[in-house]
């Protein structure tokens, strides 16, 4: 609940989110690959242009996804000072439970497609399925 502790989690947070974002993407790369596939982006010359538009946009999203992470993180914080709320969940742990339920939902979302992508097969008898579902 200390200002400096505030400020010093904040800033290692936001700084991990652009410093993970510059190790994993590359966006001369990325505007290279699209001038070899003849892909580009409409307003946009390919190449070194290109590189710095997907580089604005990848900051714009990094900082506002740092934001809401640093909010999130703080959120428990900020409740315990304030409302003294007992919150047994840090903001890092509550990250890791948004993200596996989000994950979980995700891989039920997919079986549940599956399921019905495999009965769209079987009433419409493609793939070599018979009336039984079974394969020939």
């Amino acid at each position: 609940g200390q200002p400096l502790n505030i400020i010093l989690f904040s800033a290692g947070i936001i700084f991990f989110c652009f410093f993970y974002t510059a190790l994993v993407f590359n966006p001369k790369d990325v505007a290279d690959n699209l001038k070899k596939s003849g892909a580009f982006i409409p307003g946009i010359r390919p190449g070194e242009q290109s590189a710095r538009y997907i580089d604005g946009v990848l900051t714009r999203l990094t900082m506002f996804g740092a934001l809401y992470m640093t909010a999130v993180c703080l959120l428990p914080q900020f409740l315990v000072v304030s409302a003294n709320v007992p919150f047994y969940l840090g903001g890092t742990s509550l990250l890791i439970v948004v993200v596996v339920v989000m994950d979980t939902m995700a891989q039920v979302q997919s079986h549940l497609m599956s399921n019905q992508y495999e009965s769209l097969l079987k009433k419409s008898n493609l793939k070599g399925y018979g009336s039984s579902g079974l394969i020939r």
